[in-house]
């Protein structure tokens, strides 16, 4: 995207989202379900979990790295008294084999109804980790891990329930400040794993897009009607979080300004995460769906969006030789 479209286009809906916009908050009826939240041992992850206490979900699931800090989350949200119960599992994105237990452990659940993908990172800092640069290992290549991984469970519980359950990436309306100008070169993530042509300060916004496009891609591939599973992507815009904590002290300051707090931001994602089939391959942003980026909606998409899901499914058989035949079940 062109400067001129950044200031002419993109950032105008940025500031009127954020200064004028407030999400309501959701009103999903959750009783009986169980839910998985990555990340949520802070940040927009604890406040959407605490929202699904809320709305009577039977079981929540804490998914974090730390494991002190996903009790201590549990003990935060449990003290409202919620007749929830709350567990807290351990998992690390940077680590494939952390991926694998986890979802090994999901699928021995009674019943899966959400999974809400929302752990990330957002580094300046160019550290190789499962093959790939960090950012992408964990954003993009164990987020789709864990997806495929778990969606049988999903699928199962679709089939049992008669219900549809709700797969949702927490992307970022970022992907709009990107060309991805990897795409220029024959291997898109061969590109994005190399040192010498890394720009880190836009490594975020690439990694998001890379997101949306995979996302659009697995369910243009496959319809609700045979994934049986609602497959959709969120922006829960601005929003005070640890992801900025690298960020420079002046920076930090501005995004406390515009930024909402953690929990209407949570709002957000259980939105996403409870909507209904209709949004199978869309993108939220302001709780409905709306278009994505120039690059993903225009003439180049379709093609752009085939050679990255080609180039993750490849990584994903690597990592896990026939993950990608679930979509196909």
């Amino acid at each position: 995207m062109s400067a001129f479209e950044i200031f002419t286009s993109v950032l105008p809906k940025f500031f009127h989202s954020q200064l004028f916009f407030t999400p309501k908050a959701p009103t999903a009826d959750c009783t009986g379900k169980t839910v998985i939240v990555t990340g949520a041992n802070t940040g927009l992850g604890k406040e959407a979990a605490r929202h699904f206490v809320r709305l009577n979900a039977e079981k929540v699931i804490i998914a974090c790295r730390n494991l002190d800090k996903g009790e201590a989350a549990k003990k935060e949200i449990a003290s409202s008294g919620a007749s929830t119960i709350i567990e807290v599992w351990q998992l690390d994105l940077q680590d494939y084999d952390s991926v694998k237990a986890f979802a090994k452990r999901a699928n021995g659940l009674k019943r899966l109804d959400v999974v809400l993908e929302n752990a990330g990172i957002n580094t300046t800092k160019f550290v190789i980790a499962g093959g790939n640069e960090s950012t992408i290992t964990v954003n993009v290549v164990s987020t789709f891990l864990l997806a495929l991984l778990i969606l049988p469970k999903l699928q199962e519980t679709a089939k049992i329930h008669n219900t549809t359950p709700n797969l949702c990436i927490v992307s970022s309306e970022v992907h709009f400040f990107t060309s991805l100008p990897q795409r220029k070169n024959p291997s898109i993530f061969g590109t994005l794993n190399d040192k010498a042509q890394a720009n880190m300060l836009g490594r975020y916004n690439e990694s998001k897009m890379l997101e949306v496009l995979a996302c659009r891609e697995i369910a243009r591939e496959h319809p609700i009607s045979d994934m049986r599973v609602t497959l959709n992507f969120i922006n829960p815009g601005l929003c005070k979080s640890e992801l900025s904590r690298e960020a420079p002290a002046f920076l930090v300051k501005v995004i406390m300004l515009l930024a909402r707090t953690t929990e209407v931001g949570g709002r957000t994602l259980v939105v996403a995460a409870t909507a209904g089939p209709e949004t199978h391959g869309k993108y939220f942003s302001d709780n409905k769906v709306t278009r994505c980026a120039n690059l993903v909606e225009g003439s180049e998409g379709p093609e752009l969006q085939r050679r990255v899901w080609g180039e993750l499914a490849e990584k994903l058989e690597q990592i896990e030789p026939g993950v990608t035949r679930v979509l196909d079940a």
